[in-house]
């Protein structure tokens, strides 16, 4: 069980690090151009959407692996 938790926790963790690397390497440099005044506002929209996406995506895989481990270990 403890090995199981550990290899969660640890997923946990890699998860939250490659996805700020997304977001910093990927998600930074976008820019839009064309609005005026408005570019940062709308390139700003976009990056939040795109994150929260990335957040949801995140949250089920843990939610799978979580529901997996205790699974494995209640034997269900």
């Amino acid at each position: 069980m403890k090995s199981d938790l550990f290899g969660f926790l640890f997923s946990m963790w890699v998860l939250i690090i490659v996805g700020g690397g997304i977001l910093v390497t990927i998600l930074g440099p976008i820019s839009i151009s064309g609005f005026g005044e408005l570019d940062w506002v709308i390139a700003s929209v976009i990056k939040s959407i795109i994150a929260l996406v990335l957040i949801v995506i995140w949250i089920l895989i843990l939610s799978k692996l979580k529901n997996w481990i205790f699974k494995k270990e209640l034997k269900l």
